[in-house]
This record gives C-alpha cells, structure tokens and sequence, in this order.
C-alpha cells in the first residue's frame, strides 16, 4: 500500500493507515498538527519541522514517518523489542522484515489476528486479545551482544523468527532477554509468551505467509 504524503514548506509526513495501532502519540503530543477531527488530518505547517521530527519518531508502530533535508532519522544503538500489554511486539532498530526495507520502528502482530500480517493491525483490540505485558517467560539461551542488523520473518504457519542480536524487554522496559535468534509467539496461544511454545499446532493457527 502506497503511503499517503501530507506536504509542508519544511517537512514532509508520510503515514501508512494499515501500520497504525492508536498509539495516540502524535494527537496528544502536537494536535495542531495531528488532528483527526481535521481535514486533512496532518498540517505539517502547523508546528516547525524539527517538533514534527522528533514526534513521528515516537510512533512506534512506523505507520507515520518523513522526509527533511539534513534530518535523517537515527537507527538506535541497541534492538529492542517491547512486549506490549494486550497488544504487538513493538521493535526498535534496524530491522528488516520479511523482504522488505530496513525500518527503525515496526510493530508486529502475536494475537493472530492481523489482517495485515505480520504487521500488528490493531485486531487485537477487536478480537480481546489478553496478554500481559510484564511476562515472566522461560527464556532460550541469552547473547551478550548488540546492535547490528536484525531480520525479522514468519515460519508459515508458526512463530515469528527474529535473527540477529536484539534485547527483548517488558513494556515497562524490564530486560527479558538478549538474543541472537529468537522464535516469538504470533499466533496468541503460546503458554510461554512471549516465546513460541508450539501451541501453534494445537490452535491449527493458519498463517501460510
């Protein structure tokens, strides 16, 4: 899908509708610009460039992001995926998923649900999706390193395989581990979230990817 660009005299946004899970960083942080009441909904002349900036860089899920002169967004110095309370995996860094093009912010589904897989679609709000964001899950064997590229792809049918280093943590930012591979839960039935624990199989999840 085609992103749609709102563009201003400094600034350009792009936004992705099907990325967004309704964060609500944007509205509540600059609602002179990022107003769904609005039409059309993103005035980026509304605020100078650099706010705007630094706000799209909050969106966690990607769905918003732009384009400036001499403004290039950071990739963070360490991977790190965030276990949402009732909802996605929100990733940090530089990832690549599946086929696509390295990002720094995605969020990606694990109730199963999405429509959009693997991306999160906001399903899991529909579908009463319940799972904690501070688990205390049995973790596979930990690294000590960090940084670097991170891949992140679906076994047909089966987990969310995550290859390269990254940190995974709750959503209050406790570390739960560090990973070089890591298979993560996406189809909501695992007993051990936020890892895979084969439930897969049991739930017939069908997700040939």
């Amino acid at each position: 899908m085609k992103r749609k660009e709102y563009a201003g005299k400094d600034i350009t946004v792009t936004f992705d509708m099907k990325r967004c899970i309704h964060a609500r960083n944007c509205f509540l942080k600059l609602p002179q610009v990022f107003d769904p009441a609005q039409r059309p909904w993103v005035q980026p002349d509304n605020a100078p460039a650099e706010e705007i900036a630094a706000m799209v860089r909050t969106c966690p899920s990607g769905a918003l992001a732009f384009r400036k002169e001499n403004a290039a967004e950071m990739v963070p110095p360490i991977n790190r995926i965030t276990v949402l309370e009732n909802g996605p995996l929100a990733i940090a860094g530089d990832i690549t998923v599946e086929d696509g093009e390295s990002e720094t912010r995605v969020t990606l589904c694990r109730c199963g649900l999405s429509k959009n897989k693997p991306f999160c679609d906001y399903s899991h709000v529909e579908g009463g999706f319940e799972a904690t964001g501070e688990p205390k899950a049995k973790s596979p064997p930990m690294s000590d390193e960090r940084g670097n590229a991170v891949r992140a792809f679906r076994i047909p049918d089966g987990p969310l395989k995550v290859e390269g280093n990254v940190e995974l943590t709750t959503g209050t930012g406790l570390k739960i581990g560090t990973h070089e591979k890591a298979f993560l839960c996406r189809c909501g039935a695992s007993k051990n979230k936020p890892y895979c624990d084969g439930s897969h199989k049991d739930a017939a999840f069908s997700d040939p990817a």
